[in-house]
Parts: structure tokens; C-alpha cells; sequence
């Protein structure tokens, strides 16, 4: 039997059919790939090395798993303030304006209710009263920030969790864009960027869910910017029948009620597709009417009925087997 890939290697192989590079590692809990269109095996490898650290670094910088990084000394300062560095202050004020943006829907403060929801098969929803007990624990409006400064009241939490993924896929495509290197495609754990147009003039094609039983695929073409998705396909959790979005509501404290199956964004960065996605689906029933406020470029497969909703004109559909 051949021995799987140790999480912290990485790979770079020639791929024939595409007649590219393609550089795989893994970071952030997710599998991460770069496409690179070009150059030699050696030059591959710079790139993709490039990716990993910089997506590594973000991720012990940002990570609510870790005892020894800003989110760990901000959760853990007791009711005390503390001091950030520019790109952490960068990265809690595009937070905030996501909250500002869904009016509260999106708050970072959230992730203390991950003590009472688990998104297994094996789970059940937790009573109310718990719910009850760490919504106290939540609420940005909580929260002193002046935009150096951050004072957490003891016992509320931050989590990046929501973002830090695209924020990595945007540092990375910010670096390699320093370098004279061929097109790049990032995809972290489906938070993608494109740096430019395939060296022959061509776009780049990347599949996206075209139908609610997953059957089928959309392929989205990108020359430049990112992509992200959102909604129930990823992750659920389903009692007496019913699917449970894992993307939670903060006032509630309960899944988001008629949540997307999914959500599809391309936009300029993919922390802004993120954003975009992210918030459609904290909307529920009013994502489309919300993207559309937005002048998004999306396409949405409704929960229920499993219509699709798109103003991307550049999708293609075609079997997912």
C-alpha cells in the first residue's frame, strides 16, 4: 500500500493534461494547490515554497488553535487592552466593516458558541439554555477597538476563523506579485485567487457546485481575481430531517434559518469574494436581494428547490462524474 503525504510535506509535479506545475501543501486545516503556468520544475518550486510560508506564517499568526500568537494573547487579557501590530488592526477592521456591512450578522466575537454546536454526522443540537449562556459572550458592539488598541470583556473570544483563509490567498497573490513569475492560480481550500490570464491568453477554469445534488458542475472563467463559496454544501448538520447550516447567526445564536445551499463570488481580491459569499448566506431568504445591492458577481443554488441564481455570464455547466 502506498504511504499517504505527511501534512506538512509538499509536492510539485508536472501535470500533462493541463501542461502546468502543480504544487500541493497542506495549511490552515485545508488541502492547498497552486497552479503555475510555466517556468521550469526549479522556479515551481520557489513559488510554491513562497505560498507555504507565507499561508504557515499567517496561520500561527492568526489561529484560535494556538497558545503563542495575537488571537491567544487578545482571548486570554481579561478584560485588559492590548495593543496590535498594523496588519492585525488591518485584519479586525475588515471584520468590522463585515459587521457593519450585515449589521451584526458577522461577528468574530461568535466563536464561543463552537462549545455548543458540532458539525458531525454524529451530533445533536444543543439545548437553548446553552445557546442562551454564551450569547453573552457575544456581540462586537462588546468590544473597544480604536484601531490600535482592542479591549475583549473576560470571557468573550475573537476568531478569525472566517476570513483568515482568503486573507492568506490575498498575501500570497500580493507576493508573487512582486516576482516576475508565469500566471499563478492559488486555491487554499477553494479560496482562490487568479494572478493573471494563462500564458497563452486564455482564462483559467474553475468548477463550482451548478446543482443542488452535486451531480453537476459550473465552470467559472477568471483571468484575474478571486473566487470563494459559501453555504450548506460544505458542512451541515441534519436532526429530524432538516439541514442545519454550520454558518451561524449571531443573534440567535442558532443556524442561519433558509440559508443558500450555496454561494458563488468573483470579485476583485478574495477576501472581498469571501466577504461577499459569506454574507449572502448570513441574509437567508434575502442573499439574492442582497448580492444584487451589492453589484455581485454570483451564482446562488437556493436550499429548497435548488434554483440557480447567476449574473456571472461566463459559467459553463457539465457533469461532475
Amino acid at each position: 500500500m502506498q504511504a499517504q503525504p505527511s501534512k506538512n510535506s509538499v509536492t510539485v509535479t508536472w501535470d500533462e493534461d493541463d501542461q502546468l506545475w502543480r504544487g500541493r501543501f497542506h495549511s490552515m486545516y485545508s488541502p492547498c494547490e497552486m497552479l503555475i503556468d510555466g517556468g521550469d520544475q526549479e522556479g515551481a518550486k520557489q513559488i510554491v515554497q513562497m505560498a507555504v510560508n507565507e499561508a504557515r506564517r499567517v496561520d500561527r499568526k492568526f489561529s484560535r488553535y494556538r497558545n503563542d500568537n495575537i488571537v491567544h494573547k487578545i482571548n486570554s487579557a481579561n478584560g485588559e487592552a492590548v495593543e496590535v501590530d498594523s496588519e492585525t488592526a488591518s485584519l479586525i477592521n475588515s471584520a468590522v466593516q463585515s459587521y457593519e456591512l450585515s449589521e451584526g450578522r458577522f461577528d468574530i466575537t461568535i466563536g464561543v458558541l463552537r462549545q455548543a454546536w458540532q458539525f458531525d454526522a454524529e451530533a445533536e443540537p444543543p439545548e437553548q439554555y446553552q445557546i442562551d449562556r454564551l450569547k453573552e459572550k457575544i456581540g462586537w458592539h462588546r468590544v473597544e477597538w480604536d484601531g490600535r488598541t482592542l479591549t475583549l470583556p473576560a470571557g468573550m473570544e475573537i476568531d478569525f476563523g472566517g476570513i483568515g483563509k482568503e486573507y492568506a490567498v490575498d498575501r500570497v497573490a500580493q507576493l508573487l506579485s512582486q516576482e516576475h513569475i508565469p500566471p499563478v492560480l492559488i486555491d487554499f481550500g477553494s479560496d482562490i485567487f487568479a494572478t493573471g490570464a494563462r500564458k497563452e491568453g486564455s482564462s483559467w477554469r474553475v468548477a463550482i457546485d451548478a446543482h443542488q445534488d452535486g451531480d453537476e458542475l459550473g465552470m467559472v472563467e477568471i483571468r484575474r481575481g478571486g473566487i470563494a463559496s459559501s453555504g450548506l454544501a460544505p458542512r451541515h448538520l441534519m436532526n429530524s430531517g432538516r439541514h442545519h447550516c454550520h454558518i451561524l447567526d449571531p443573534h440567535s445564536g442558532w443556524p442561519v434559518e433558509h440559508a443558500p445551499h450555496s454561494v458563488t463570488v468573483v470579485a476583485e481580491s478574495c477576501m472581498e469574494a469571501g466577504r461577499l459569499a459569506t454574507l449572502a448566506v448570513l441574509n437567508g431568504s434575502g442573499a439574492v436581494t442582497f448580492l444584487d445591492s451589492q453589484q455581485a458577481h454570483y451564482q446562488l443554488i437556493d436550499g429548497p428547490n435548488g434554483t440557480v441564481h447567476s449574473s456571472i455570464s461566463s459559467i459553463r455547466s457539465t457533469s461532475a462524474i
